[in-house]
């Protein structure tokens, strides 16, 4: 329920900065082809998840429909809409009723997957660090006071060793959970490794991330207002972004916001940046709800001979 009325005042917040009329125009004058190819970029991305995720079903011994997969990984975006991270649970659901993969099973790949999308999201964080190095750098040492930010970072680094230690010696209920929780995290990630088809799934699992990448990147292109957008505000756009989408479902107001946020940072135009994140997040979010509501669909027909 919170995450809905976060979403709803996100949206009430960022309709009230930006006129419905100024908002419509940036619409209309939009160019739709790089929309269009930002949209196919997202299609793309999908469509390789759903073929990624066969590779850890197959060693298990489950023969997986494509067909099944595609309309599952789309339902369960759909379905995330309404439910955060719902969406995870009805996709193994749907391997269940139609191709009898057991939920636990289906689960922990998805798990798994988690994990390996995770590492890939880190290292594009660990990228925009190194390239927006000395921006970042003078932005922290002018917004704050370096010996603070310094000791702060100390001080999380003590609490976390000591955590960790704490954790590693002690014998509770709660630290044994904990363990148990990180030494699947990382048996998850290794597992990828033992693969019969590894490499495919290291390259779908970077297919999917490029891809998102330039669904972002092209559509910058649509709004002319916005001029040249650097590779870098582009990078901090796309991390905030992506982190916006597990605050509200779907990203429900808080995505078009994330992307002020950064964009801002850049010096970049308000009123175009904030265009940019409604058509960015209405163009992903129709085709998610158009593919996601026709996989519901056609399932059962799908699937009629089961």
């Amino acid at each position: 329920m919170l995450p809905i009325l976060l979403g709803v005042f996100l949206i009430w917040y960022s309709l009230s900065k930006i006129s419905l009329t100024g908002l419509l125009q940036h619409f209309k004058e939009a160019n739709y082809w790089y929309i269009l190819l930002g949209v196919i970029f997202g299609l793309l991305s999908h469509l390789s998840r759903a073929y990624r995720w066969l590779f850890m079903l197959e060693p298990m011994g489950y023969k997986v429909k494509l067909g099944n997969s595609i309309m599952a990984v789309f339902a369960a975006y759909l379905i995330n809409y309404t439910i955060p991270r719902a969406g995870e649970v009805a996709r193994a659901t749907i391997l269940t009723n139609y191709e009898n993969v057991p939920f636990q099973k289906g689960f922990g790949t998805i798990v798994a997957e988690r994990v390996a999308d995770f590492i890939v999201m880190l290292f594009i964080i660990a990228l925009t660090l190194v390239i927006q190095f000395e921006f970042i750098f003078n932005f922290f040492l002018q917004k704050f006071n370096l010996i603070k930010i310094l000791t702060a970072l100390l001080i999380v680094v003590i609490i976390a060793i000591t955590a960790i230690v704490m954790i590693k010696k002690s014998q509770s209920k709660i630290a044994v959970k904990i363990k148990d929780f990180i030494k699947g995290l990382i048996e998850g990630a290794l597992s990828i490794f033992k693969m019969k088809k590894k490499w495919a799934f290291i390259f779908h699992t970077l297919f999917i991330w490029i891809m998102y990448v330039l669904m972002f990147y092209v559509t910058t292109f649509a709004i002319k207002d916005l001029g040249n957008v650097s590779f870098g505000a582009v990078l901090v756009g796309f991390i905030l972004a992506t982190f916006s989408i597990a605050a509200t479902n779907g990203g429900i107001g808080s995505y078009p916001e994330a992307i002020v946020i950064a964009f801002t940072l850049f010096a970049l135009p308000e009123d175009p940046s904030r265009a940019f994140g409604w058509i960015m997040w209405t163009s992903q979010t129709v085709l998610i709800f158009v593919l996601g509501g026709l996989s519901l669909l056609y399932l059962p027909f799908f699937n009629r001979n089961k």
